[in-house]
């Protein structure tokens, strides 16, 4: 019995699916891409410091550190980094929980909120403007096509024991 490859196994449904994907992953890494920019060549900072800093935005009485790195998918030592930075800059603080030594949380100062919210304000900005060549009504639909897609993808992990 000949073995066949991907390629031809694959249906036409599933090169659309793949090619979704890919279509997807090259806008999402080029919007990434051009904020990154932005925010290097305008406020001297990157974006996984403003990702950071966008958390306890959320969250001002703070997060701990493994709350951090699951919120932002990354591992601990990228948190510990980008904590270290922010706080050599004045924009967070690392406190000890009265409770638990061990567990430190990390928390927004009033300067770093401040400073945040600013470039927030900007970066704000900037994502409607990448978004521009879209109508609202596209707008809404790719936003509701996503979440289904989020969803489906989601109880599938669900169902083979994985976390969403």
């Amino acid at each position: 019995m000949e073995l066949l490859g991907l390629e031809a196994r694959a249906t036409e449904e599933d090169h659309l699916s793949i090619r979704l994907w890919l279509r997807l992953l090259s806008a999402a890494n080029l919007v990434k891409a051009e904020v990154a920019r932005r925010l290097r060549e305008t406020f001297r900072t990157t974006l996984p410091r403003f990702d950071l800093m966008a958390q306890l935005d959320r969250e001002p009485q703070g997060l701990t550190m493994n709350q951090l790195s699951r919120r932002m998918m990354v591992t601990a030592g990228n948190v510990t980094r980008l904590v270290d930075q922010l706080e050599a800059d004045g924009w967070v603080r690392r406190e000890s929980q009265a409770r638990d030594r061990r567990t430190v949380v990390v928390r927004p100062t009033p300067e770093g909120l401040r400073r945040f919210r600013s470039i927030a304000q900007v970066h704000e900005g900037w994502i409607v403007e990448l978004f521009a060549g879209l109508s609202r009504e596209e707008r809404d639909r790719l936003y509701q096509l996503l979440a289904r897609l989020k969803h489906s993808v989601a109880a599938g992990l669900r169902e083979r024991g994985g976390s969403p």
